[in-house]
């Protein structure tokens, strides 16, 4: 259902913690026409964290109506209340969303018992197709391999996909031996995506396809195409500024980045994020020049 380079978006905001709708529709644009294959918006990156259900809905919203069904929306909606990740999915849909991005409930700690109750709970009344998103180290939930396989061999129609950032490159072949290769699988580490298509995947929900979405979306295509030794000059060519996007509490590193290569671009945070360390932005402005951006 998603594969390539799929950018999970920031969010722009003023210097006073506003969204700044223009920005935003750059963004999409930019994005779009150096190659892009789907957008996430409101997700980490995002700081969907940070957003009232109101502003997160709103700028999905957007979001949809600037994309204009040229290529798939992924709103993120997940929440630690089944309850409220329940009400999400329907918000998503009714801002035109296609799909939904939902981690396992953070902060709980729920078994994984737990985790799949929470997932079939919300099966029961999905009205959209759901991408797991598993991020132990944001949510201290890991949905363990045999845990996702029983999710989605329950609902299949359901969760039609996953964005797996556990770092674990094994779970790749894991997950393909028992769900299939049609199962779609999506690192969610920019780093390791070379890997991690190596060895069954089929794209990326990128940070630094923010900065350089023409560079991901070529990588993914070589990969796609099987042509691994062009994947691997551009691995190398963005290693640096994949690892430099993640020197200090992201998405700060990452909105510095963009100041650098969409000049003008609201430079905003909301708190608790603050803007990067020096010593971050020296180590993006390094993976900024070896990707020759």
């Amino acid at each position: 259902m998603f594969s390539g380079s799929i950018p999970a978006l920031v969010t722009p905001f003023d210097a006073h913690g506003d969204f700044v709708e223009s920005a935003y529709r750059d963004l999409i644009e930019w994005q779009i026409a150096e190659g892009s294959s789907a957008l996430v918006p409101c997700g980490t990156t995002g700081e969907a964290a940070t957003l009232t259900k109101e502003e997160q809905f709103a700028i999905v919203r957007v979001c949809v109506d600037q994309a204009r069904g040229r290529v798939p929306v992924i709103a993120g909606a997940g929440s630690n209340d089944t309850r409220v990740a329940a009400a999400n999915l329907h918000a998503a849909r009714e801002a035109g969303a296609d799909a939904a991005l939902m981690v396992p409930p953070y902060y709980n700690r729920p078994s994984q018992e737990g985790i799949f109750r929470h997932f079939e709970a919300l099966a029961k009344d999905a009205p959209l197709p759901i991408v797991l998103y598993n991020v132990p180290a944001r949510t201290v939930t890991d949905i363990q391999p045999d845990t996702l396989i029983r999710i989605v061999s329950a609902f299949p129609k359901t969760f039609v996909a996953v964005k797996d950032a556990s770092g674990v490159l094994t779970r790749v072949t894991q997950h393909r031996e028992a769900l299939g290769a049609d199962f779609c699988q999506l690192s969610g580490n920019d780093d390791l995506a070379l890997a991690y298509n190596a060895t069954g995947g089929v794209g990326c929900i990128s940070v630094t396809a923010n900065v350089a979405p023409r560079l991901c979306a070529d990588f993914q295509r070589a990969c796609t195409a099987g042509d691994y030794a062009t994947a691997r000059d551009l691995h190398d060519r963005l290693f640096a500024l994949h690892t430099s996007l993640f020197t200090d509490a992201s998405p700060g590193p990452v909105k510095y980045a963009m100041t650098k290569v969409r000049p003008g671009f609201p430079d905003g945070l909301r708190l608790p994020m603050t803007w990067p360390s020096e010593a971050s932005r020296a180590a993006v402005d390094a993976g900024l020049r070896r990707a020759g951006l």
